[in-house]
């Protein structure tokens, strides 16, 4: 049974000693050499896999199967593409969605769709290095450099600034099948026919190779158990690949079959990786809204039921994600537009409490701390109201919240990235992010185990990727359950807690900072380190 929610920081703190991971975790950010050049003194690979006793592999023999056509699983199957040491290898995605068919650019001027990723710059520097940003900047995209996030009781608020840390803009606002299209699209670019390399299917069995057969699997050379036993030289070298049943009744082979297929995996499931986790008592909305005038900055507000965000998503549009009980999302569901247009633009602005305003503790706090380190430059910056929403343009979607990650990332032959590895809650907007994470470190394990010969699916190659990730993904997920925690409940000592933490993020300027760096990608903890 599911530990409840009040147990939440203790389950997490359980889950980061039980895992098998020795050092910190890397962060997503790969080197451009990682995609786009082979290590120093490795030589390039040559042709198809290696053959077994002179038979040449069939067309059903794959190196490495994606299950699940979505963001994170196109990800690991471009990187690879991109990849000299790895672009050789047979790579499949299996998922029978019809959007896997798109090929082209999606028009600018359309109605935006209401799933969005909010992908910050060390993700955006993975799709720049496996050639995939190019065409996501053809398509309908939304740059944000400002963000303002504050509490409903008016105590408090922060402004976060891309100047504050040197840079050009905190992230991106992307929707997802843009993200999905562009990544199709550089496959292309790499792949001379990528309707081969795509099975428009359904997984509907695994069997992973028997321990006996991988312990003998190297005692004999294959054509000489052959002679032995009776077995083909093809029947033994199968007997060491993973088995795929589609639902169309093809089969399929594959030395790793990588899980990207989301938080109800089919993949884990099968292979009898167990998880922990909980349901919150919360369902999101999210919704595409028209403004007046452009919006260019994101904006959060803490409300006793949950988080309600606002993302610019490019022209006058916006994209609200808005946390609440389900209860109150079926009741917000079935609202007239005009309605629910009015909630969005009372959660945002004056509902439970008022805006908060400068105080003498505000000028206290901005004097006592302006001699430590650079003063972050928005400091300086005063609590802004958000733009009014004056129309609803897109259906409302509802979805239940949870926290869920795998025991396990890895085992002999396959791997899980994304939701089917760990789900957060989307206060903060990382949990893609993390799977792009995924991605990257799976893809750079891969191609080290070419790089000297090694089977991709032998579990002490895929440790290596579990090890990268796995710390990373459990801290994020406890820093998003603690806040998750923290602002629901309304308690007057809290709510003053609360507030210290609003004034000290907005006038420590080195702790500002290190929270900017730590969403964005480029640091390990949000706080002093």
């Amino acid at each position: 049974m599911a530990p409840q929610p009040a147990r939440g920081a203790a389950a997490a703190h359980s889950l980061l000693r039980r895992t098998r991971c020795s050092a910190a975790a890397n962060l997503i950010r790969p080197t451009a050499r990682d995609f786009s050049s082979a290590p120093a003194g490795a030589a390039e690979p040559q042709g198809a896999p290696a053959n077994v006793a002179g038979v040449k592999p069939g067309d059903d023999e794959l190196d490495v199967a994606i299950v699940g056509g979505g963001m994170v699983g196109l990800a690991v199957a471009c990187a690879l593409s991109n990849m000299p040491l790895t672009k050789h290898l047979r790579v499949a995605i299996i998922d029978s969605s019809p959007a896997l068919k798109s090929r082209g650019y999606l028009r600018k001027d359309g109605v935006p769709d209401s799933r969005v990723s909010t992908v910050t710059p060390a993700t955006i520097s993975f799709f720049r290095d496996i050639g995939a940003w190019e065409h996501i900047i053809q398509q309908r995209h939304a740059f944000f450099g400002k963000m303002q996030v504050w509490d409903y009781t008016g105590l408090g608020y922060t402004r976060y600034n891309a100047r504050d840390v040197c840079k050009e803009y905190l992230g991106c606002v992307v929707e997802n099948k843009v993200l999905c299209n562009s990544l199709l699209l550089r496959l292309q670019e790499q792949k001379e026919d990528i309707e081969k390399m795509i099975y428009p299917t359904r997984l509907v069995s695994l069997a992973f190779p028997s321990k006996s057969r991988q312990g003998t699997a190297g005692l004999k050379s294959p054509s000489t158990e052959a002679d032995s036993t009776g077995h083909t030289s093809e029947a033994l070298r199968r007997s060491n690949l993973v088995k795929l049943d589609l639902s169309d009744g093809q089969t399929l082979y594959s030395k790793l079959v990588i899980g990207a297929d989301g938080s109800k995996s089919n993949v884990r499931q099968t292979a009898g990786i167990k998880t922990s986790g909980w349901s919150y008592p919360q369902s999101a909305i999210i919704c595409t809204v028209e403004h007046i005038a452009e919006n260019d900055c994101a904006w959060q507000r803490f409300l006793p039921s949950g988080p309600i965000a606002l993302l610019p998503i490019g022209g006058n549009f916006s994209n609200i994600v808005w946390t609440m009980s389900p209860e109150e999302a079926s009741r917000h569901k079935s609202t007239s537009p005009e309605d629910f247009v009015k909630s969005v633009n009372h959660a945002l602005d004056s509902v439970h409490g008022p805006h908060p305003n400068s105080s003498s503790l505000d000028r206290y706090m901005e004097r006592l701390f302006s001699g430590i380190g650079d003063t972050a430059a928005s400091t300086q910056e005063c609590f802004e109201v958000p733009p009014k929403a004056i129309g609803l343009i897109s259906d409302r979607m509802a979805f239940p919240l949870s926290l869920m990650h795998s025991h396990d990332y890895v085992s002999k032959g396959l791997a899980l990235v994304g939701d089917a590895a760990h789900t957060v809650h989307p206060l903060a907007g990382q949990g893609v992010n993390l799977g792009f994470g995924d991605a990257a470190a799976l893809a750079n394990v891969i191609s080290e185990g070419v790089s000297v010969g090694a089977d991709i699916g032998d579990l002490s190659l895929l440790s290596r990727y579990e090890k990268d990730r796995k710390a990373a993904n459990i801290a994020m997920a406890a820093v998003l359950d603690g806040f998750q925690k923290m602002y629901s409940v309304d308690f007057g000592p809290l709510n003053v807690l609360r507030a210290a933490a609003f004034h000290g993020a907005q006038f420590i300027s080195p702790l500002k900072k290190n929270i900017i760096s730590y969403a964005m990608g480029d640091r390990k903890s949000p706080l002093f380190s």
